[in-house]
């Protein structure tokens, strides 16, 4: 376990994000969906036992003005403090939009990604 994390953490859930930009990626970059649904393992390595994976956005661009409700209710459930992590292969699965990544990061007490 990593000393970055306390019981606090892992008496909540962690979230796994999943996300892929286009339809074509989810069809043709299977390599780069299950480098994503791998990371489970990691966080289960890290002492979470309860995780919820948020995949619903697999084809949905984080350009513009989408809508993606996986986004939004990891979101929620961070801000409404249900969540002891977050994990997505790279922050750009987030957003984006460069802006936004301190804002996610600042929402949920959360280390600013390198």
């Amino acid at each position: 376990m990593s000393d970055k994390i306390h019981p606090r953490h892992l008496a909540r859930k962690a979230i796994l994000y999943v996300r892929q930009s286009s339809s074509y990626q989810v069809a043709n970059n299977e390599e780069s969906r299950r480098l994503q649904y791998a990371m489970r393992e990691r966080l289960e390595q890290l002492g979470w036992e309860q995780i919820e994976v948020i995949d619903e956005d697999l084809g949905r661009s984080a350009a513009g003005n989408v809508e993606r409700r996986g986004f939004e209710r990891m979101v929620a459930e961070v801000c409404l403090g249900k969540v002891g992590a977050v994990a997505a292969r790279e922050v750009s699965r987030f957003a984006r939009n460069r802006p936004m990544t301190p804002i996610l990061t600042q929402m949920g007490h959360l280390p600013a990604p390198c």
